[in-house]
């Protein structure tokens, strides 16, 4: 059997929640499911779940630790979102 790696947005993996809405607009979530998300990411219903799962033979679950603030920077941009809103967003793992 090949090895799943969830990596539920939000969670450990993938803290940035912000990534549940270019998924749900890729998949058309809303339209398709009835699953919506709130101003803050979260999916109602509240037992809905969404992420990111890869299957390889190496594949492996893990946690993003403290992140810097060169990494909050680069993610900002990359994000094209302002700092003090990607702060916001990441600020578990600042």
């Amino acid at each position: 059997m090949v090895p799943l790696a969830p990596f539920p947005a939000g969670y450990p993996a993938c803290p940035d929640h912000t990534e549940k809405g270019a998924l749900f607009d890729l998949l058309g979530a809303s339209d398709k499911i009835g699953v919506t998300l709130t101003a803050s990411y979260a999916m109602v219903p509240t037992a809905a779940v969404s992420g990111f799962y890869l299957a390889h033979p190496q594949a492996q679950y893990f946690a993003v630790t403290k992140i810097g603030e060169d990494q909050l920077a680069d993610a900002a941009r990359r994000k094209g979102m302002p700092l003090d809103q990607a702060r916001r967003w990441l600020a578990p793992v600042l």
